[in-house]
């Protein structure tokens, strides 16, 4: 039986305060073991004396919850050595943006969602239906999102799509991949926008060192059309 797991992370609520809203998918195919990679990534993390948390891009780069009592360096390092995986796993990925200014309120938001997801799954429509089942995986709590993303998949696909919790590191590492390219992508956004701030400079350097390290990296496993 082939599987397709479909992660999906947000960055952004439904707040009037968030000027841009993220969504990010990553697919990965069920038969493409990855075990072994993950292992090469934890192994460096003890190498290096680093924690083997969950990854998680906003506290790390802020330096809260589990990156509270972690220096500057070492969260560098955190962020380098997970980079270092999310290359190595075979996995695609696609980011939407809103900009919130251009939705006058969150039904607008949502349909806008539920039809770029739609757009996705029919443009690759012939991969998706070579698998017997895609599983969706998305707990953040966003009922829009979950209603977007439940509709564009029950109403694009004839095959079974699954939404359940996470059950196995290996599907927790891919939300976390999926986490951390959602913030690449969103950086993405900021420095376009000149509001990248003394944060984003510290880990991923000015413009011209993001692009060349790290969106450039990020890129190479994009969903092609």
């Amino acid at each position: 039986m082939r599987e397709l797991p479909l992660f999906v992370v947000e960055s952004g609520d439904k707040s009037i305060a968030t000027r841009y809203y993220l969504l990010t998918f990553v697919l990965h195919e069920q038969s493409d073991r990855i075990t072994s990679k993950i292992q090469v990534y934890e192994q460096t993390l003890a190498a290096a004396d680093l924690p083997n948390i969950p990854f998680h891009s906003e506290p790390l780069l802020n330096g809260h919850d589990d990156y509270e009592n972690l220096g500057l360096t070492q969260r560098k390092k955190l962020l380098v050595s997970f980079n270092v995986l999310a290359q190595r796993l075979p996995i695609q990925h696609k980011t939407f943006l809103y900009k919130r200014s251009e939705f006058p309120n969150i039904e607008k938001l949502a349909a806008r969602m539920r039809r770029d997801a739609s757009e996705m799954i029919a443009d690759h429509l012939a991969y998706f239906q070579g698998f017997d089942h895609v599983k969706l995986y998305y707990d953040n709590g966003q009922a829009i999102v979950k209603k977007a993303l439940d509709e564009a998949i029950y109403s694009t696909l004839s095959k079974e799509a699954v939404v359940k919790k996470r059950t196995t590191m290996t599907e927790y590492r891919l939300a976390q991949v999926a986490d951390y390219l959602c913030t690449i992508e969103l950086a993405a956004v900021k420095y376009a926008a000149k509001e990248n701030g003394a944060t984003y400079d510290k880990f991923f350097g000015g413009v011209g060192s993001f692009k060349k390290n790290w969106l450039k990296q990020a890129r190479r496993k994009m969903l092609r059309s």
